[in-house]
């Protein structure tokens, strides 16, 4: 079963997210490699959300996200699901 985020305007699959978290970060791949590996831009939106996690959070606010629901998205809340996701499995 999917688990998204109720704040999450783009109402991204969270359980993808794990798995890519999981990949990236426990299993080393490089984002590039998922960004290879995606079979569309739902999948690489996802795998973009798990590389921010390179990034602080300072960094993050001052990107300049280009996504449809940057305007009135709050990372930080995906950022913040994403961090415990990845702590769960550690």
């Amino acid at each position: 079963m999917a688990y998204y985020n109720p704040g999450c305007l783009g109402n991204y699959d969270f359980d993808n997210i794990a798995l890519y978290a999981r990949k990236r970060f426990i299993e080393g791949y490089k984002t590039i490699d998922l960004l290879l590996q995606a079979k569309n831009n739902r999948e690489k939106e996802e795998i973009a959300l798990v590389a921010t996690m390179d990034l602080d959070d300072a960094t993050v606010e001052n990107l300049n996200l280009s996504c449809q629901h940057a305007e009135q998205c709050q990372i930080r809340n995906c950022r913040s699901l994403i961090k415990k996701m990845i702590e769960q499995e550690l």
